[in-house]
């Protein structure tokens, strides 16, 4: 007898020693997240996050070491028709004396009137870290309040960032909230359902949280050599939930179905351990890789969520191939306690006269069209999924923009308000300039007259009076200017306005100050130049994903074709799900079902963070299936009924492995922010699609048209035959009747 596989060995020693392989994985868990706590978190940098020419004008800014106070605003509009100047007036000078009186308020400034005379404008700086003072501005919107309650005539409102940003984290952190309550739940109940056992859907939930607390910590030590970012945390408990709960959902049930056959617990858990195991091992690795392709991206943010992700997939790796059998083991029985009556009698492994698992009837109907004429099916099919995905050749790709948050707080019907009387206070360009300081009175004069030729251009917002604000810093090398524009961020207008700017305006003040660099930013330059950025690393990513794919199926199954057929239908199924996405946020027909406003584009991020996690996940399901009919393959079945068998015995862990993940994508659809709503319909579709279309009709319909030669390899690659661990049984008959 050959040496047995490490999965086996691995798994034979923690159900032979359970308590010692619960300790040590509970120990494991602990030491990683009090290591990761007691080290803590490294965060990115602006340095660390700069793209492009915005990035290079955010690093000059950064070096003028300028004094950036936050800063809020009180704006006074009338409540219908036109505002009384006296009033008004009234209205600013009650806020100021009450805001002067403020701890956390620096200045007060002079109200400024609007060009057309429809709001008063009471600027306000405060006082601290700016990076705090959304934390700190409740009493002087509490102040602002009361000068609305004393002048009941005019509308009195707080606008500024970090009003907003307060705003926001409240709406935000509400949404958050209720996804993180709501996903476990939901996903405990879709394992009930799954199972019909309580003890059999907690586990699988157990493993993921203990992964995910594991990963927490390793990502906080990793964040010395990687910074990380904002959402790091939650990509690592999304990704974590998802394949911590699939890799111990495919071996739980492959366990229970060997009992069933009648082997004992310690043989169920080693051929769980030979098939699913050995499943959940190349699973994980292609996972990996499929998120270490974003490291080619060159951004911290990409890198900072490759880092995370790789990490949670290999601790839910490891934990499936660990604790997961000391548990199998200890509870043995019991795993199928207490159980849901009906559900039960629904879930449980059925058995048939020779002890094969029998599946339910609902899958060989689905099944027959692929089996009988598959050439057919597999036209059709992929037809159709070719049409969902023709959308995306269309794509559009824009960072999101005020205009693009929830308008369900005041805050941000008081922006609304604020940019419509004070353009200037909307949307902007920054030009950031660094020369000699001796000449630095050039570089102001070569300012002056670049606001002054914008000002006359229809595609920028008039100057304020008293001229254009030039910042310059204490050594007198950096200065800076604000070109506003009248336009939304996500305009066309505005996307010229910028190129006006840095092909023409900008070139033309600047270009004959010696020694003199300059680059202009903002949030419409930060926009395109990340656009620019990752429609150029996109290729890049997709070919690094897929030949080490490729190559992992290949040595996996020792099958060139299944390995080509792997990363052609993966590609299918992401492609799909872009075209579904364009589809469905690019227009507005869905505005009401979803409860969006169209940004008419993509947010920048998500082509290339989608592709790496749905190439990555689909691979999942695409291993386990074709590793069920290789089995069946490997114990002298056709073809046919190999496949029949693969797809029959797999469908129902694949099924419920995919609702889980669409459910808990689901709830972040429900999100109020534009990109969590793409994030969330996107995976949901994506993994929808994966599991249903391409993983039962065009997956069974290929493998039945290609025959012998799914297997077929060079010479060199061929492995010598092997037993399958377990006897399969023959497919039903109605599926392989016909022939």
């Amino acid at each position: 007898m050959g040496s047995r596989p490490v999965t086996v060995r691995l798994a034979r020693w923690s159900a032979e020693h359970p308590w010692r392989a619960i300790a040590l994985w509970v120990v494991f868990v602990a030491v990683c997240f009090v290591g990761g706590s007691a080290a803590g978190l490294n965060e990115a940098t602006d340095a660390d996050q700069a793209i492009g020419e915005s990035g290079r004008a955010g690093l000059i800014v950064d070096a003028g070491g300028f004094d950036d106070p936050a800063v809020e605003n009180v704006l006074i509009t009338p409540r219908g028709g036109t505002l009384d100047p006296a009033a008004a007036k009234a209205a600013a000078d009650d806020a100021a004396t009450r805001l002067r009186s403020v701890t956390g308020v620096a200045s007060v400034g002079e109200p400024v009137t609007a060009g057309d005379g429809s709001a008063l404008l009471l600027p306000v700086t405060m006082a601290g870290d700016p990076e705090t003072a959304s934390e700190r501005v409740g009493p002087l919107r509490d102040a602002t309040a009361g000068v609305q309650d004393g002048h009941p005539g005019l509308r009195v409102e707080q606008v500024g960032g970090p009003s907003i940003s307060k705003a926001l984290d409240d709406t935000l952190g509400a949404d958050f909230k209720r996804a993180e309550l709501l996903s476990l739940p939901v996903t405990l109940a879709i394992l009930i359902i799954a199972f019909g056992a309580l003890i059999a859907a907690g586990v699988p939930v157990l493993l993921a949280l203990s992964s995910v607390a594991a990963a927490m910590g390793l990502s906080t030590l990793a964040s010395h050599l990687v910074p990380a970012t904002d959402t790091t945390a939650s990509v690592i408990l999304l990704i974590g939930m998802a394949v911590g709960v699939d890799y111990s959902l495919f071996y739980v049930r492959r366990e229970r179905e060997e009992r069933a056959r009648g082997r004992s617990g310690l043989d169920a858990v080693e051929i769980a351990a030979e098939t699913s195991g050995h499943a959940v091992v190349v699973s994980g690795f292609a996972v990996i890789i499929s998120m270490a392709g974003l490291l080619l991206a060159g951004d911290v943010v990409f890198s900072s969520l490759a880092v995370g992700s790789i990490l949670v997939v290999a601790v839910a790796v490891t934990g499936s191939l660990t604790v997961l059998p000391a548990l199998l083991a200890k509870l043995g029985r019991w795993v199928d306690r207490p159980r849901v009556p009906l559900l039960w009698r629904l879930t449980a492994p059925r058995t048939g006269r020779h002890g094969e698992p029998v599946a339910p009837r609902f899958w060989p109907a689905v099944l027959r069209p692929a089996l009988r004429a598959p050439v057919a099916t597999l036209v059709i099919s992929v037809g159709l999924l070719l049409v969902l995905a023709a959308p995306a050749l269309g794509m559009k790709l824009k960072f999101p923009g005020m205009e693009d948050l929830p308008r369900s707080t005041p805050a941000m019907q008081a922006y609304d308000r604020l940019t419509a009387a004070f353009p200037s206070n909307g949307t902007s360009h920054t030009v950031a300039v660094r020369a000699p300081a001796a000449e630095a009175e050039r570089v102001g004069a070569a300012l002056t007259e670049l606001a002054g030729r914008a000002s006359a251009d229809p595609l920028f917002a008039p100057t304020e009076a008293g001229g254009p604000k030039i910042e310059v810093s204490a050594d007198r090398r950096v200065s800076v200017l604000e070109v506003a524009t009248p336009y939304a961020s996500r305009t066309d207008e505005a996307v010229r306005s910028l190129e006006r700017l840095r092909a023409d305006l900008v070139p033309a003040a600047l270009g004959g100050v010696p020694g003199v660099e300059y680059a202009v930013g903002g949030g419409v330059a930060a926009s395109e130049d990340y656009a620019r950025h990752v429609w150029s690393k996109l290729p890049v990513v997709i070919g690094f994903v897929l030949v080490l794919t490729f190559l992992v199926m290949v040595l996996t199954f020792r099958s060139v074709v299944i390995a080509l057929s792997s990363i052609l239908l993966n590609l299918l199924s992401a492609g799909a799900a872009y075209g579904l996405l364009v589809l469905v946020f690019q227009g507005e027909w869905a505005e009401g079902l979803l409860g969006f406003t169209s940004m008419g584009a993509i947010v920048t991020w998500l082509p290339l963070f989608l592709f790496v996690v749905l190439f990555g996940l689909s691979m999942d399901y695409h291993v386990f299936v074709v590793s069920r009919i290789r089995e069946g393959v490997r114990a002298g079945m056709s073809n046919r009924d190999a496949v029949a068998y693969g797809i029959t015995s797999s469908a129902g862990v694949v099924t419920s492995a995919a609702i889980v993940m669409v459910g808990v994508f689901a709830i972040f659809a429900s999100l109020s922010t534009i990109d969590m709503k793409q994030l969330g319909v996107g995976l949901a579709a994506a993994i929808l699609l994966d599991a249903t279309i391409i993983r039962a009709v065009v997956l069974p319909a290929l493998m039945t048209m290609l025959g012998d030669a799914n297997w077929w390899a060079p010479r060199f690659l061929r492995a010598r035959p092997a037993p399958a661990p377990a006897d399969p049984p023959a497919p039903a008959p109605e599926l392989v009747g016909s022939r």
